[in-house]
């Protein structure tokens, strides 16, 4: 089964982790990939890597905080293949720090990004799948948009909000499939968003200790996308086999 082959997929926060290892994954799988990040180095790079081995990707600037870069973004991948077929809103921080810490910037950098990043993804694609009478939504949450956990509470409150975002658009559709993949720890750089450095110490020696390859997560992306048409995955949970939480 794979029905991959040619779809264009647009992918957010791609310059690395599970956005990185997802690019590389479907473009083996024949998608023609739209891939958008701040790290445009980064990005140029994955871009060369995909085409030496045969695939198909093009890049653009992109700060998913910025509602003007993201329409940008959609528009430059319908420009480019004249749709979209999958937007994988995979763009995400994690900077942990207790309530009492009063980080209220990190707070208001992870709303920008967590949540409004992945509305005006929504926002941005919607139209134009509706247009074509198709389309797949992806939205990258976390297990801690499941269950709240000590120092992360606005990181928990923003997958949270994912959650409910994916299913309340899941329910208003019947032409646009809605999906949410919820990863538990998985090497990626997320904890270096952690400013503390004592926390992002605890963080990584205790609760990302036994962590899946970011292409565990690529792989469950690529098995809802692959889905028949009138099969609508909404949603998978990945854990090590280690984890508890």
């Amino acid at each position: 089964m794979n029905d991959i082959q040619g779809k264009v997929v647009a992918i957010t926060g791609a310059s690395s982790g599970i956005g990185e290892a997802t690019a590389l994954r479907l473009a083996g799988e024949g998608a023609k990939l739209v891939l958008g990040a701040r790290r445009t180095d980064r990005l140029e790079a994955l871009v060369a890597k995909i085409r030496d081995q045969g695939g198909e990707a093009v890049f653009q600037a992109l700060d998913v905080t910025r509602r003007d870069d993201v329409e940008a973004f959609v528009r430059f991948a319908v420009d480019t293949h004249g749709r979209l077929d999958v937007l994988v809103n995979n763009a995400g921080l994690m900077p942990l720090s207790r309530m009492a810490d009063g980080k209220v910037d990190e707070w208001d950098r992870m709303v920008d990004v967590n949540i409004k990043g992945v509305l005006y993804g929504i926002a941005a694609a919607l139209p134009v799948m509706n247009a074509q009478g198709n389309g797949h939504i992806v939205n990258v949450s976390s297990i801690a948009g499941r269950q709240v956990f000590p120092t992360a509470a606005v990181y928990c409150a923003t997958k949270f909000a994912v959650h409910a975002l994916s299913e309340g658009l899941r329910m208003e559709t019947d032409t646009v499939r809605v999906t949410v993949v919820a990863p538990g720890a998985t090497a990626s750089e997320l904890s270096n968003t952690i400013s503390d450095p004592a926390m992002k110490r605890e963080v990584d020696e205790v609760f990302r200790k036994d962590l899946l390859p970011a292409d565990a997560i690529a792989r469950a992306i690529s098995y809802a996308i692959a889905q028949p048409a009138d099969v609508d995955v909404n949603e998978i949970v990945v854990r090590p086999t280690a984890q508890a939480y």
